[in-house]
């Protein structure tokens, strides 16, 4: 499972595949996944982390049913540009899935994803109990739609 650069995924993607975005949380793995045009990211339910291959069946099975032909890791460096333990964390959970399928990554700086999904889930008037649920799907959500406008201006700048 090679990572590419932004511009790689745009010349690699086969037609008709789509996009899964991911939010590596603790207790949950946050999902969203693309329309086959990818142009919209769409909140998937969560997958409550248990452990590692049981994770990963999850994610696996969401890959096959939903086309996927590529992954965005959200990677959630600090606001001064630094990696921490989480970016460890997000890095090697694909260091281990790429074990079991070989698709593209390409990790997408998160920085202040969760707060906009927060943001939008408050003007939403979710509650606090459904919005804990829902937060890190959000923000998955958040992290692919940054990735899918991306890769629209570099598509219109291929034309």
């Amino acid at each position: 499972m090679p990572v590419v650069t932004i511009e790689e995924l745009a010349q690699t993607l086969e037609a008709g595949k789509t996009l899964v975005g991911l939010d590596l949380g603790e207790k949950t793995l946050g999902l969203s996944v693309s329309d086959a045009m990818l142009a919209l990211a769409h909140p998937r339910p969560l997958i409550r982390r248990v452990k590692f291959t049981k994770d990963a069946e999850q994610l696996i099975a969401l890959i096959d049913k939903e086309n996927i032909g590529g992954i965005v890791m959200g990677l959630p460096v600090n606001m001064d540009g630094t990696s921490g333990p989480r970016v460890q964390a997000s890095k090697a959970f694909i260091r281990n899935f790429a074990k079991l399928r070989d698709l593209p990554v390409l990790f997408w700086d998160e920085r202040l994803s969760t707060v906009a999904a927060e943001r939008a889930l408050l003007e939403m008037d979710v509650s606090r109990a459904k919005r804990s649920q829902r937060i890190d799907s959000a923000a998955a959500t958040f992290i692919l739609q940054g990735v899918l406008d991306r890769l629209a201006a570099i598509m219109a700048d291929q034309e």
